[in-house]
């Protein structure tokens, strides 16, 4: 038997659940599609509510985004690199994110954000910077849920790349900060976008959080999955396109960045 052969035949003890894994996650989409209401799916969209809602959605997901860049990256750095001591608690406490329920998380952002909260009573105080119930507060619950994700994800890179590289720069005179520039930031580069790409597909889905934190406001703070939600109580019709929507949205930017990006970190 040829050795392309053996790896393209799996038992069937693992392709059963294989399959029964990829109908569990595959068929509530298909229900989607089959339900939606395909004929009055552009009146439906073109609504005001919808369009605001919508571009609500992907100005704050993308913001959420920028944000985790601009702080997850130096602090993925940080995790993977430095040998400052209370690494491994500072770590955990930054993924916490990815496993506590949103609700928390929205309840935790208003004791420290809200009006009275810890920091929030000085922004209020001092600033007048007023945060929950804003759309400020739907990109902030949305960086919170979001930024561990991109954070694990270039961690790994960091911590798998060939720091040979840096220390080669470092030898001929560059900075530690050139050199986190010029070596091991374009060294991470696909990982650093499929993290990016994940970062934004969470944040443009974020619920909970959100809602807890900043409010169901439309025009303010509803977003897209807020907008479903509120939908699925009065006009499931309705729910059903704006669920297909935000499904067409997620599809696309994974299918154009993901599969191109994470292809070419499998690669390296």
């Amino acid at each position: 038997m040829s050795r392309a052969a053996s790896r393209g035949r799996t038992p069937w003890p693992l392709g059963v659940p294989a399959v029964l894994g990829a109908l569990l996650l595959v068929l509530p989409l298909a229900g989607v599609l089959v339900r939606a209401p395909w004929r009055g799916l552009s009146d439906i969209v073109r609504t005001p509510a919808v369009l605001d809602a919508l571009l609500l959605s992907l100005y704050s997901a993308t913001l959420a985004t920028g944000i985790s860049i601009a702080l997850g990256v130096p602090l993925a750095y940080v995790l993977a690199r430095s040998t400052v001591p209370g690494l491994r608690l500072l770590r955990a406490l930054v993924t916490l994110p990815l496993v506590l329920p949103p609700v928390v998380g929205g309840v935790a952002l208003l004791l420290v954000m809200g009006r009275n909260g810890l920091v929030g009573q000085y922004l209020d105080a001092w600033f007048g910077i007023t945060l929950p119930f804003t759309t400020n507060a739907v990109v902030l619950a949305e960086t919170f849920v979001a930024m561990p994700f991109l954070v694990v994800a270039v961690e790994g890179a960091f911590r798998s790349a060939d720091q040979g590289y840096d220390e080669a720069a470092a030898t001929l005179g560059a900075g530690r900060l050139t050199v986190f520039w010029r070596v091991s930031l374009p060294l991470i580069r696909p990982a650093l976008v499929a993290g990016s790409v994940l970062c934004w597909a969470r944040a443009l889905g974020e619920f909970g959080a959100t809602v807890t934190f900043a409010g169901n406001l439309p025009g303010v703070t509803q977003t897209m999955p807020l907008a479903v939600y509120l939908q699925m109580e009065t006009d499931p019709d309705a729910a059903l396109a704006l669920s297909l929507v935000l499904l067409a949205v997620s599809v696309t930017v994974l299918f154009a960045l993901r599969g191109r990006w994470v292809n070419a970190a499998g690669a390296a």
